[in-house]
């Protein structure tokens, strides 16, 4: 058994890239792909984002109205610290799915609505990417797991 475990906060989607995403109860997942109906969803290293509910926390007591799905994130996780992962480290969401972590942070190409608001934004430094390695479908609330060399 995975010693790691937190769940899905949100789950969210948009169908062009550069806007805030929309917040949907569930999502299917396609291996070397991403999210359904995902404006990032492909064949490169960027399928899936994932972003803590922690560090969207730490910027609404900064005073930003923010929530998930506002950073363009298309999993807002909670009770895991995503900074303690490595590239190629695996999660478990859900029953099914599973993703291969392939990148930290990301280069923000402008200034966002959310810097715009508090000068400040954290995809580029706490935002994590990953694809899609085995399909299936998450919910909000699905158990994830970080899979050990061991499980």
């Amino acid at each position: 058994m995975a010693a790691i475990k937190g769940r899905i906060r949100a789950i969210s989607v948009s169908k062009q890239k550069g806007v805030q995403k929309v917040n949907v109860p569930e999502a299917e997942l396609r291996a070397g792909f991403g999210i359904v109906e995902d404006a990032h969803a492909g064949n490169w290293d960027r399928q899936i984002s994932l972003l803590e509910i922690e560090s969207i926390d730490s910027i609404t007591a900064k005073g930003a109205k923010v929530s998930p799905g506002d950073f363009a994130e298309n999993i807002t996780t909670e009770g895991i610290d995503l900074s303690k992962l490595k590239i190629g480290d695996k999660l478990k969401l859900g029953t099914e799915v599973e993703i291969k972590i392939t990148k930290f942070g990301k280069e923000c190409h402008g200034r966002c609505i959310i810097y715009e608001q508090i000068g400040d934004c954290i995809m580029p430094r706490k935002g994590v990417f990953a694809k899609v390695g085995r399909e299936g479908s998450i919910r909000v609330g699905d158990i994830i797991e970080v899979i050990t060399d061991g499980d």
